[in-house]
């Protein structure tokens, strides 16, 4: 077991929400449902309470707390891509009933943020070449969902 497992806050979406980011990454499932023993703000006896559950391998806590907190930009996940198919296809799935942010960011229809970012980024941000890391950190700064041909073509000072 894990010594620290981030826990998410829900207002009755818990098991959904669980289930939906299972569903994005290899490795990654439902662990366990707990129904609450007893009558709670969030819900009646018999409930949904908390969900365990593992995304890409790291396991969370989805807790039904009721209407009292809501996610903020000041927790974000990171999705780090290999490529633009899986850039495409989690922006798709992630800002389907949310919303898109900028560079990169964006928050489902929970109101969990996201950072979709392609490793090729990280990649020329870390370039020895502080001329290709600040045109490609620039381009970046343009766009909403990431594009990674053009995050090279930018790098390579072909714009």
């Amino acid at each position: 077991m894990n010594k620290v497992v981030p826990c998410l806050w829900f207002d009755g979406q818990a098991e959904e929400a669980a289930a939906f980011y299972s569903s994005l990454l290899p490795n990654s499932r439902i662990d366990r449902v707990f129904l609450s023993p007893t009558d709670t703000p969030s819900g009646p006896a018999g409930s949904v309470l908390t969900v365990e559950f593992t995304l890409a391998g790291n396991p969370y806590l989805a807790l039904n707390g009721g209407p009292a907190f809501t996610f903020t930009e000041a927790v974000s996940f990171q999705i780090m891509c290999d490529d633009q198919p899986e850039v495409d296809r989690l922006w798709a799935a992630l800002t389907e009933g949310g919303g898109e942010v900028a560079c990169g960011w964006l928050k489902d229809r929970f109101g969990l943020s996201w950072q979709i970012v392609p490793r090729r980024l990280m990649e020329l941000l870390a370039d020895p070449d502080q001329g290709r890391a600040k045109r490609a950190m620039e381009a970046m700064m343009t766009m909403v969902k990431l594009d990674i041909a053009a995050i090279d073509r930018a790098a390579d000072g072909a714009v």
